[in-house]
């Protein structure tokens, strides 16, 4: 019966479950305090305020310390259990406990076994290679297409497939329609600029950096673990003609060169996690004033053709900055409802197909898999529903995402 109920039901039951014993014990400190603070109802005021400014202060400290240093340093489950055990140092040295001889015991007890399970059992052994604060990143080596790749998972995404010896690798069908626009680019300028939002395990960014080597590339990564794992792990030089931003691309993007780019490549995006502020209206305004006048803005999406809502919404929204948006794919197959990732451009110049497959052929691809949806089938498939323009102002993309989610079993990159 649970799983059949809706995405939000799901979470709030989910949470009520896990969280709702601990916020009302925890809950209950403050009451207890101010009644043993209060000697006098004319200092009411006064010790409620004394209190309860010390708890705000508290709670900004303990978000700030626990995001920003806590968790990159020692991990999600030895923050819990440290924060465990101060809370029943506490219980015990300031409740009183020691002198409650049984129930001291019993709840002693009940730590320790718990301590012993989670030992035992080895549940604070981490899977990370490396915590960060956005994501738990792991790398695992594994058999595919007859070689051995490094695999970069970031928290549950399995996000690229990396050959250390060999940067021309692509395993995804959507860098692959991304090597496509590049090369039809690169042929009539092999130094062209291009801007990638999303690093990742830097497939695409290595792909160019040896195809183009007059190329100049940068890439606007917000993680630097991230950036550091395709160092250590994922055959990122340290000599790399990349450069890299840690930053937020929505801040970064207003501080680059207007003009500059005849490519940016938006890869941040995935069925799990939408940076809702990279899907705008406003930020796609300016990806437009970095591009060049036949500049392209490619972007994957990862949705249901019919059945799905934010791809139809994100081409919408492409549509009120640039004058030329298509929908790719690296077959044909436009009437399945598959999940799938596609890969959305946007551009003031027509991108054609017979064209790219020309300038492809020219630098040394004898064949493209890039697959344009065509203008009947788009028309038809915009025109049959009401489509949402996401603007900073309303940006629904959690929910427009959520049935995707529920669907999800496997990665469709």
């Amino acid at each position: 019966p649970f799983l059949t109920l809706p995405i939000l039901p799901r979470i709030v039951l989910l949470t009520t479950v896990l969280f709702l014993l601990p916020s009302i014990l925890l809950g209950m400190v403050t009451p207890v305090v101010i009644k043993l603070n209060l000697r006098d109802l004319t200092n009411t005021g006064k010790v409620v305020g004394k209190i309860y400014a010390v708890s705000t202060a508290g709670s900004i400290l303990g978000t700030f310390l626990t995001g920003f240093v806590l968790v990159q340093t020692l991990g999600t489950r030895t923050v819990i259990l440290v924060v465990s055990v101060v809370l029943v140092v506490m219980a015990i040295a300031f409740g009183n406990l020691w002198k409650a001889r049984w129930p001291g015991i019993a709840i002693g007890a009940v730590f320790i076994g718990v301590m012993i399970f989670a030992v035992l059992s080895g549940s604070l052994e981490t899977v990370c290679v490396r915590e960060s604060n956005y994501f738990c990143i792991k790398v695992r080596a594994r058999d595919v297409d007859g070689r051995e790749v490094r695999v970069l998972y970031l928290d549950a995404l399995l996000h690229s497939y990396v050959d250390v010896d060999d940067p021309l690798y692509l395993r995804y069908s959507y860098e692959k329609v991304f090597a496509d626009l590049a090369t039809h680019i690169g042929h009539t300028d092999p130094e062209m600029d291009v801007l990638f939002i999303g690093g990742g395990g830097y497939t695409m960014p290595r792909y160019l950096e040896v195809t183009y080597p007059r190329s100049y590339l940068e890439v606007v990564e917000i993680d630097p673990a991230v950036t550091e794992i395709a160092t250590d792990y994922l055959g990122l030089s340290k000599q790399t003609r990349i450069v890299t931003y840690n930053e937020d691309a929505r801040t970064k993007l207003q501080q680059l060169e207007k003009g500059k780019y005849e490519m940016v490549m938006g890869d941040a995006f995935n069925d799990v996690s939408v940076p809702y502020h990279l899907t705008t209206l406003e930020f796609n305004e300016h990806v437009r004033d970095l591009l060049s006048d036949d500049g392209i803005y490619a972007v994957n999406i990862v949705d249901k053709m019919y059945g799905g809502r934010f791809l139809r919404s994100f081409v919408h929204t492409m549509q009120q900055t640039f004058d030329y948006v298509s929908v790719l794919r690296d077959d044909d197959r436009w009437t399945s409802d598959d999940r799938y990732t596609f890969v959305v451009t946007g551009s003031d110049q027509p991108i054609l197909r017979t064209q790219m497959k020309i300038t492809n052929f020219l630098e040394g691809r004898p064949s493209i898999v890039t697959e344009f949806m065509s203008d009947t089938d788009f028309e038809a498939w915009q025109g049959s529903q009401k489509n949402v323009v996401l603007t900073d102002n309303f940006v629904p993309v959690d929910g427009m995402l959520a049935p995707l989610y529920l669907d999800a079993r496997v990665s469709p990159r």
